[in-house]
């Protein structure tokens, strides 16, 4: 079986000029559409639930035996890394001891020596068990699962700092934000990205907030250092834009398709699924990942 810790697919992506995707997940169709795309293009690949994800999933336990047993099902023959994305201290701890393979650990609303102390901790515990890390420090602004940031850059000496306590990929803000990129967005820093690199050379730097940065910044961001890249919102956009539309025609033509039985809720989002596997496979080829496993 694929299931991997993504420390050595990642460093990879760091040391060849390419970036992997780490694609977050809702539910079972989901994970079904980032493996399929993955697996047609072979490339290597983080799947993510947030804290809130894997609740609604039924728990972190629920969620990790769900995709281990899909890519078993699905005959998945790429690198595959179960991932937390932005994780608290305790649930980081739950998901190194139910089986995740990848680890966020996000302190980053914490002062800074202990978002440290306990980096340190989630790392000596996730890497006896073979378990990848990454950590945050600065803020990536917009919301998630709770955590709010103002986007402010993350100051080098902490990414120093964060690196020093054996993470394996580190999460910095460059003027990235979760969500919708507003109008007045003033794009990323990449002076920043570049002072970055320079302090902590060789180690991955994540980019967070994947979804609406205009592909030429993200490919100059992995040139200078990025070797993951988060994607969630526009996932999300996509699945919503294709179900909206199939409900649109369902309504124009519903005696027909009742007919067909498009009610079946198999069938009434798989306009949906597909438009998130269509999403991850463009990502995959902006991010230069394909045919990497």
């Amino acid at each position: 079986m694929p299931l991997v810790s993504a420390a050595e697919f990642v460093k990879a992506a760091r040391e060849n000029g390419y970036a992997v995707g780490g694609f977050n997940t809702n539910n079972l169709e989901w994970t079904q559409a980032i493996l399929r795309a993955a697996e047609a293009k072979q490339a290597p690949i983080l799947i993510q639930t947030s804290m809130g994800a894997a609740k609604y999933m039924g728990g972190y336990k629920v969620a990790r035996n769900l995709i281990a047993n899909l890519i078993e099902s699905m005959n998945i023959t790429v690198p595959v890394a179960i991932h937390l994305d932005h994780g608290h201290y305790e649930d980081s701890l739950e998901c190194i001891e139910v089986g995740y393979t990848s680890i966020m650990f996000d302190g980053s609303h914490l002062p800074v020596e202990e978002n440290l102390e306990k980096a340190r901790e989630v790392v000596a515990l996730a890497h006896a068990k073979g378990i990848s890390v990454e950590a945050e420090v600065g803020t990536i602004g917009g919301e998630e699962d709770g955590i709010v940031g103002k986007g402010e850059l993350a100051p080098i000496e902490d990414a120093i700092a964060m690196v020093e306590t054996g993470i394996d990929f580190l999460a910095a803000g460059i003027g990235n934000i979760h969500g919708p990129y507003p109008e007045n967005w003033e794009g990323l820093d990449l002076e920043h990205l570049k002072k970055l690199t320079e302090a902590i050379p060789g180690t991955p730097i994540v980019l967070h907030g994947g979804s609406g940065i205009p592909d030429e910044q993200i490919q100059e961001a992995i040139r200078l250092g990025v070797a993951k890249v988060n994607v969630n919102t526009e996932g999300q956009i996509a699945f919503t834009e294709a179900t909206l539309k199939f409900a649109a025609d369902y309504s124009a033509n519903k005696a027909e398709y009742d007919k067909k039985k498009l009610f079946d809720p198999r069938k009434f989002l798989a306009d949906g699924v597909k438009a998130v596997q269509g999403m991850v496979e463009e990502r995959i080829d902006v991010f230069g990942s394909a045919n990497k496993a």
